[in-house]
């Protein structure tokens, strides 16, 4: 896969992409980055890539032409003819991990990190693919929000975790919450992890942990059950467990 960021800000990028999975994942060359101000795209002599909005109003608009040309210099150096080209925005859909998975797919992305007031609306209406917005509140640029999509897709490409299970389980992978984790030693501070996780039983292990994973998605977001398809069994695992918190 290749990823590509526009931004004004590129140096906000080097943290995030040269560490860790991210870095990982383009040294075993299953992503590369590529970090571009648009600025350089600028068609005047004073580099300025925003300006007023018509009809009046405060803050400044990002112009259509950097976006536009910078996007086709893009698109020519990779020859891939259908790019997912992603607006961060606060109006775009709500990011899901189901998302992150049909993200992961591609060969081939383009985000787009604003600032200032907006962007001139014929980037969205004639040039973006998708608008993502990471939650219901207003950061200062699209650049926080491109770092929290390009993390949570490369670690679904082949061989970037150790594991391909690693992130088939992951909270929301399933529908469901993750369920909870320990480690040694079996009893810290008085506080012990459960027996079954100690007993080598396999079965029941992966029976207990549906059990928890149905239990912390009641309690924590009821509303992930009202999506997600459950067997006869984990069905009646539910009504056991809401019974439980009664």
């Amino acid at each position: 896969m290749r990823v590509d960021i526009l931004t004004l800000f590129p140096e906000m990028f080097s943290g995030v992409l040269g560490h860790s999975i991210l870095q990982r994942a383009e040294e075993k060359k299953a992503v590369s980055y590529r970090v571009t101000n648009f600025r350089e795209f600028a068609d005047n002599k004073h580099k300025t890539v925003d300006d007023y909005p018509y009809g009046g109003g405060a803050g400044m608009v990002l112009k259509p032409q950097p976006i536009f040309d910078a996007v086709a210099s893009l698109t020519e150096q990779t020859n891939e003819a259908n790019p997912r080209i992603i607006l961060l925005c606060p109006q775009g859909e709500r990011y899901t991990q189901k998302k992150a998975e049909e993200l992961a797919e591609e060969k081939h992305l383009i985000f787009i990190c604003g600032h200032y007031e907006g962007y001139d609306e014929r980037i969205r209406t004639h040039l973006v693919t998708d608008e993502i917005s990471i939650g219901d509140y207003v950061l200062t640029g699209g650049e926080l929000g491109a770092m929290v999509v390009i993390d949570s897709v490369v670690r679904l490409l082949p061989e970037v975790l150790g594991k391909e299970e690693s992130h088939q389980q992951d909270s929301f992978s399933t529908g469901l919450l993750e369920h909870p984790h320990y480690t040694r030693p079996a009893d810290f501070r008085g506080m012990k992890v459960p027996d079954t996780l100690m007993s080598g039983n396999h079965k029941l292990i992966e029976e207990w942990r549906t059990k928890e994973s149905l239990r912390r998605t009641l309690e924590r977001r009821p509303d992930l059950l009202e999506s997600v398809e459950l067997t006869k069994e984990q069905m009646k695992w539910l009504e056991e467990i809401k019974k439980e918190i009664k």
